[in-house]
Order: C-alpha cells, then structure tokens, then sequence
C-alpha cells in the first residue's frame, strides 16, 4: 500500500494519474500496501464520520497537491501546496495536521509489522541473513580464525549493554503509542482471520474504533513528564517485550549453535545482555531528578522484576508435573524445601496438598512465594541477593538433569537462570550522571568551611542513595557515576571526595565513568585516563574487578562543537588511542558510546558502526545510550527487540575478529591523509557557519528551536539558560531536533562535501568509501540524513531570517555534499544502493511537506508577531502539531 492510497481512492482522473505516477518505482511488497490501504481507508472514514465531508476534502487537496509538487519537482506545483496550505483557517490548519499525523503512525505501524512479517518468514529460511548479521554465524566465521577455544572463550565474554535514558526526544504522548501497540494486536489478529469471515470483520470493527481514539486522544501532553513518569514510561518497554524477549534470545542463538542438543543440555551462550538506565539517575542539567527521584526509580525497577520472577516461576512451576517415583528430587531440592517448610509451614502444606509426589513443582511454588516475600520486604522468607534464588534455581536444574530430565533441566529453568543472570532484581543497573562543574562547586563550599548550599546537600544525598540501593537490591543495581565534561583527571577524584563527604568510610562502591564530550577533552583523554588510574579508589576498584575500567565517549556535544566529519574522526582518533594506551596497561576496557537516535548524534544502524570501530576497542564489550523514539522503536516489539540484539550483538562478538580488525587498521593507516584532509576542511567550514556573528539568534529565527522547548517531550530543560546567545546555550538533543524540523538536518551532514571536495580525487575516495569501514559508515549516515531533506522546503525556513549570507552557505554546502555523496554511493538519486530506506523516505515526503508547510505558516504568524502583542496560542498550538507530526514522518527527532 502506498502513502497515495491510504484513504478512499479519489474519482477524479487527474489525481488518479497524479498517484499512479508517484506509485510507481515504489516497489512496495504487496503486504504491507494492502496493510496501508486497509488503515488509510478506516482513517479515512473517521475523518468523515469526526469532520464531515469538508474536512475529509480538505485533507485530501492538500495530499493530492504535495504529492504532484513532490512528483514534477517544479516551483508552481509546489507553490500551489503551499497556496493550499495558507488557505486553511488555523483551526481547520489543525485538524489536517492531527490527520496526517495519525496517517504516519498507520504508515509507521505497517512497515513495523511488515518488518516482523519478514523477520518471521526468515526464521523459517536458514541461510537467508547475511554471515556476519546473527551471532551464530559470527561465531561460526570466528572459530574459522581464532579456533574453537578462542571463539568460545569470547562467546563467554560477550557482552551488550544499552542503556535506556530519558533524554526528551519521543515526541509521542504514551496514550499515542498505547493505541498504536493496541492497533498492533488488532491487525495480527486480522492477518490470522480467514478472509471474509467474522474474525475478520471484527478486527476491522475493532481497528476503526481504536482509529478513532487514536484521532480523538490529543497529540500533545499537556505538560512536561515528571522523572517518575519517565521511568514508569521505559518500564512498560520490559514489561511487554524484554523481560521475556531477551532468554528467546539466547535461546535462539543456542538453538543455531547446538542444533538438536539445545534444551537437552547446558547452553553455551552465557547471559550477555545488561539492561542499563539513566531514568531517574541522569541529573546533568534536570534540577527534577533527586536523590529522592533515583530511589524511587531503582524501587520502581526491582518492584517489576520480582513481579515478573514471580509470575516467571509460577509459570513454569505448574508445569513441572513430574513424578517423584520417575523424576525423584535431589538431596539438596529436598533440604531447599525443608527450609521452606520450616519458615512457611502453613503454605507448605498447601503447596504439598497442591503438588502431592510433584517435588519441583511444588519448590518452584515456593520460590516464586519467596519472590513474593523478597518485593514485600517480609524478612522471614525474602531473598538476601539475587545470586541466592540462581543457587537455589541451579540445584534444582542439577536435581533434574540428574534425574534425567534434561529437556527440562535445560528448558524452562534454564531460561529463569538467563532473567535472573540478566536483571538480578534490579531489572536495569541504574546510572548517575552530573556535571563535573557541579561537582568542583559543592567540594569548594564543602572544604571552605562555608555552609553547604541546598545543591551541595542535595549532591550528597545522592550518595546515600546509591549507599541504600546498594544494600538492598546489590552492587550491579547501582553504582557507575558518569561525570559530565570531563576535562581533569580531578574531575574523578571529586567524586570519591565527596563520597566521603557523604557517608566517610560507608561510602557506597563506584566506577566512577569519565564522559568525555568536546573535541579538546576527547584529545586530553588518554592523559586523563592515566593519572586517574593511580588514584587509590582506581586502583583498589579495578583490583577487586579484574582491572576493569569503563570510558564514555559524547558524540552530541562533540559534533556541535566541531561539526558531524570533524567529530567522527575524532571520535575514532580517541577510541584508537584509548584502547591502545589500555592494552599496553593491562586494562579490560569497555568503551561507552554516548549515540543518539538521530544521525547528527551519533545515530545510525549500531552494527556497521561497530564494525567500523578501531582495533581493541569493542574486545565483545558494546555499550550505548538508547533513548526516546529509538528505545520503543528497537525494542518495543519483541520480534524486532530479538532481531536488533542479535544483530548487534553478532558486530560485537565479529568486530575483534582479525579480518575486521587488519581491515579497520589498514584502511584507517592507509587513508590517514584523506583523514587530516577532510578533518581540516569541514572542521574549517563548520567555524564559518556556527562562529559567524550572530549565528545563534539567526538560528533561532530560521527553525522552531523555541517553539520545540515549549513541547512537553520530557522533564529536562532544553537548554542551559534563558535565551539562546551562542551555541554553548544549547543543548545538543534541540539544536538536532530544530534542523531536522526544517529540514534541512544540518547536524548531520553539514561540511562532508567541502570535505571530499577538499580532497578531490574521486577514485580514491570511491576506493576508500569501499574499504574504508569509517568513511563507508559516515557517508552512508549521511545519504540517509540528505534524503530527508527537503531543498525547497530548507528555503523556506531559511527566508525567516535576515542572513543571506548564511543561509546561502547552507544551501551551497548542501548541493556540494548531496552531490559527493551521490557520486561516491552511486545512481542518480540518494539511497539508490539502500533501496529499503529509499523506498522508506520516499513514501514519507511528500506527507511530510504537507506538514512542514503548515508548520511554515504557523511559524511565520509567530515571527511576524514577535515585536507585537504577543504570541498567537492557535498559531503556537498548530506549530506544535506540526512538530510531532513531522517527528513522526521522518521517524526521529534528536
């Protein structure tokens, strides 16, 4: 189905050839169109049954026209949308924009479930993905090169850790996303009905009416989330897919691995996901999250892991109906049971009248009931640690396997061994992060001798709440303490200070995590790293862990402060010498990467990055931020969530492989020249844009950057003070999010094609786009940026500002870098060798003009307004639908 056909189909044959020009090419499997059509048809019909005819009318002149300005590409179809657009009174402006707005999450939630269409038809086809996209045959490729015992030590050593932060980029409201998951269920269900039948016709009854909520539930929130709401948002994403997604995971794996054995014995892939989180902890910059805040979150977490443990053995518990006389209990499942029985007789006998001659049935009973008691807090039954509920979960596993219960010994309670080794009962090891110079401020009052300030009490309060979470929920809840703006080894030495201060030799057990951000921190990083690490609290944390030690890297602030290329290199430049400077130190390394969903964030598919990362810099160790649209985006869905782990973790597990590290070395050494060449040049006409006088409030001007702090995306500021004077000003999430709402996604691409053209030699360069993994990375994230730009549109934000100059060198470097980028990627047009995003991008843009044009017209009333009586509230409130619906069209945000 393509965008063209998602409501009623028009009668008039010039719109007709209008569509089927824009259809063709499309290639658009046959699924998913009539998945499309169907959901465009029923939106259709609410917008008749809300709105009338008139609005229906509306919508569709509108559609109609962006698609043939989209389709001719000539200025008067263009101008006639825009005529369209400007035509509209704002209250009915409104109700167009909230149209296409549901239109994207219907278009978004078909090509989701076409994706777990195809990733169900691939499980059932072995041998169909490619050999370095699962970790099977990554592993397989491995034992190639390394042997069977290198590869297995590795595969025992894998680990993928992305940790979920509550950075405000999901532009959704979560009713919004509940409808979607809601209308998710319901077109399954329809895919499973016999055609014609009743089961069919009632999904479809039911589909139209949750269309209808969807259309009827306001878009915007109406204020801003509290830290709490964030966590209880990310809860949802482990509720309904990972606590139980992630065990099918490594099963899965195992099954590829050992075949027929799987189940029958034990696994060989270990539990190498960690669920990390900044929601709640993650106090850079919000004033909202306190030490109050971040127990709170951490009590959240374990409250729904021990919910879903208990449930979980439950479950698995009522299957265990095995007989004593042919399954007889171990002597140590026996003496587990007597210790039930003596501190809970009264259950014990009901669980014995319950399971009579059933002992691992009736165990399971009882430690799903010491769960239980563990979340209550009752003393006489709970757990101490989750490593008491593994040993209790292992000797039944042996009692079993023992018994000759192998399938299940290594079945179902080898999966309660996988949650429990994954999420403990913590569910996500909770981080702290602030600002150094918050820091150095609260030692200063602190060792002058002067009263602490109410931010200095509050920062050592924060340590006592790690102190407590430690205590109650163990070491892996929390304890990481990631410090902002690094610049100093000093910078980390304040934080065992001031452990101290709070709680003198109780001082909870840290990692303390450098962040390094700017482009000058991340050069001083080697030397940071190595004065830290003869500090006392290093060396004796790194002691007990096997000389372990975590370094986050930033790759918002690093590309706003040197441009996308500049800080690409840098980036690569810094993991080089990092890893380097570890390995000659003995250090177990893991680095951190602190990506954002959107491209000019680091953003991008996570597993050709990895692969492109220098040599010991992964060694099987991957951690990234995950945040907003992307956390629900890759793992919302459990067939996605499954694919997406299992993808990355295959890079990281093939990214320390000798080929790919020789071939990472070797291009990186090779084309070191086009490097400093490229390095120069776009860091060069970057400067010349963002240090232009006035470049800030000229930027502020020609996107809706204020506009977008006034959304309630989420309980953090968006910025650092109270007026945007330079970019220092600004946080990294809007100064991408504002580009991406013109279109023109500046932070993305901007100075890569005076890059290349700095170079100039389109052989070689073609020659390391193929070999060399980074550039190859770098220019492929780009292709994917430009595509959802939109020229015309970019000139229309562009005009809003009094800056021909700057805006002219926009545009310019925009040509220069579209052109490179399609010279070396090949074809005539953008994506032309990813013909899947293309198709994407392409069914998207010309719904997201119509927006965009609406959003323009709102955006000028307000500028045009700005000197007089204020702002108009329509104006504001249909520039804000626009935003969400634009988000939604292109699918990110910051």
């Amino acid at each position: 189905m393509t965008p063209a056909q998602s409501f009623p189909e028009p009668t008039d044959t010039s719109a007709i050839r209008i569509i089927g020009r824009f259809e063709a090419g499309r290639g658009i499997p046959e699924a998913m169109r009539a998945d499309v059509r169907m959901l465009g048809a029923l939106l259709g019909q609410v917008l008749r049954e809300s709105g009338g005819d008139d609005l229906f009318e509306d919508v569709e002149r509108l559609r109609l026209a962006t698609i043939q300005a989209y389709d001719e590409e000539t200025s008067d179809a263009f101008e006639r949308a825009a005529a369209i657009a400007e035509s509209f009174s704002v209250a009915r402006a409104d109700e167009v924009a909230r149209a296409f707005t549901c239109y994207f999450h219907l278009v978004n939630l078909a090509e989701e479930h076409q994706r777990v269409r195809v990733l169900r038809e691939r499980a059932g086809q072995p041998g169909r993905e490619d050999a370095a996209d699962t970790v099977a045959t990554a592993y397989a490729l491995l034992k190639t090169e390394v042997g069977d015992e290198e590869a297995r030590r590795r595969l025992e050593g894998l680990r993928f850790h992305p940790v979920f932060t509550a950075h405000p980029t999901e532009a959704r409201r979560r009713a919004v996303s509940s409808s979607i998951r809601r209308l998710s269920e319901l077109l399954t269900q329809h895919d499973a009905a016999s055609e014609g039948g009743a089961e069919e016709h009632r999904a479809r009854r039911r589909m139209l009416e949750e269309i209808d909520t969807l259309w009827r539930t306001a878009p915007l929130r109406s204020q801003k989330p509290s830290p709490t709401d964030e966590v209880r948002t990310v809860m949802g994403v482990f509720d309904e897919t990972l606590f139980t997604t992630v065990p099918h995971v490594y099963r899965r794996i195992d099954d590829a691995l050992r075949g027929d054995e799987s189940g029958a014995s034990a696994p060989v892939v270990p539990a190498f996901v960690r669920i990390g989180s900044w929601v709640g902890g993650d106090r850079d910059g919000n004033p909202f999250v306190t030490a109050s805040v971040t127990r709170e979150a951490s009590q959240i977490a374990s409250d729904h892991v021990l919910r879903g443990l208990e449930r979980a053995l439950e479950r698995i518990g009522r299957t265990l109906t095995l007989d004593a006389e042919d399954t007889p209990p171990s002597a140590a499942v026996d003496a587990l049971w007597d210790r039930f029985a003596a501190a809970d007789p009264g259950l014990a006998t009901e669980l014995d009248k319950r399971s009579p001659g059933e002992p691992h049935r009736r165990l399971l009973l009882a430690l799903a009931r010491r769960v239980a008691a563990t979340r209550s807090g009752e003393e006489s039954l709970r757990y101490a640690s989750p490593y008491d509920l593994l040993e209790d979960l292992r000797a039944v596993q042996s009692s079993l396997a023992d018994a000759g219960a192998h399938r299940h010994a290594f079945g179902g309670v080898q999966h309660l061994i996988w949650q429990v080794e994954t999420y403990g009962f913590h569910l996500t090891e909770l981080e702290v992060r602030q600002h150094s110079q918050v820091h150095a401020k609260a030692l200063s009052e602190l060792e002058s001798g002067e009263a602490p300030s109410a931010q200095t009490e509050e920062v050592l309060e924060v340590f006592r709440a790690i102190a407590d979470i430690q205590r109650d929920r163990g070491l892996r809840a929390a304890g990481r303490y990631v410090v902002s703006f690094t610049q100093a080894a000093s910078d980390l030495a304040a934080v065992h200070r001031l452990a101290r201060h709070a709680l003198g030799d109780a001082a909870p057990v840290l990692d303390v995590v450098p962040l390094f951000e700017t482009f000058a921190d991340l050069q001083a990083a080697p030397a940071i790293l190595a004065e830290a690490v003869t500090f006392p609290e290093f060396r004796a944390r790194m002691a007990a862990t096997g000389n372990r030690l975590e370094v986050m890297l930033g790759y918002s602030d690093s590309s706003k402060d040197v441009g996308p290329v500049a800080a690409n290199l840098a980036l690569y430049e810094a993991q080089e010498k990092i890893a380097l400077w570890a390995r000659e130190s003995g250090i177990e390394l893991t680095l951190f990467h602190g990506r954002g969903g959107a491209l000019g964030r680091g953003g991008g598919p996570a597993n050709s990055a990895i692969l492109a990362q220098p040599p010991h810099s992964v060694d099987g160790r991957f951690k990234l931020t995950e945040q907003g649209e992307v956390i629900f985006a890759r793992y919302g869905e459990p067939a996605i969530a499954m694919r997406h782990i299992d993808q990355v973790a295959a890079a990281t597990l093939l990214a320390s492989s000798p080929t790919v590290e020789q071939r990472t070395s070797a291009a990186a050494a090779r084309f070191a020249d086009i490097a400093s060449v490229m390095d120069a040049a776009s860091r060069e006409r970057f400067f010349s844009l963002v240090k232009a006088d006035g470049f800030a409030p000229w930027f502020a001007t020609v996107t809706p950057l204020e506009e977008i702090g006034l959304l309630a995306l989420g309980s953090r500021p968006a910025r650092r003070g109270l007026s945007v004077e330079s970019l220092e000003d600004l946080r990294a999430i809007p100064w991408v999010f504002a580009w991406t709402q013109a279109r023109i996604n500046l932070a993305g691409w901007f100075g890569l094609g005076t890059a290349l053209d700095a170079v100039g030699d389109e052989t070689l360069l073609s020659e390391a786009y193929r070999e060399w993994p980074l550039l190859r990375t770098l220019i492929d994230n780009v292709a994917m940026s430009l595509a959802k730009t939109d020229e015309r549109i970019a000139r229309q934000y562009l005009a809003l500002g009094d800056r021909d100059d700057l805006a002219q060198l926009v545009l310019d470097e925009l040509e220069l870098t579209r052109e490179w980028v399609i010279r070396l990627t090949g074809g005539e047009r953008l994506l032309e060798n990813k013909p899947i995003l293309q198709r994407a991008v392409q069914l998207r843009t010309p719904y997201v003009d119509a927006l965009s044009l609406l959003q323009l017209r709102a955006l000028r009333a307000l500028r045009a307004d700005a000197t007089g009586s204020g702002a108009d509230a329509e104006q504001q409130r249909l520039l804000l639908l626009s935003v969400s619906g634009v988000a939604a069209g292109l699918q990110n945000t910051g």
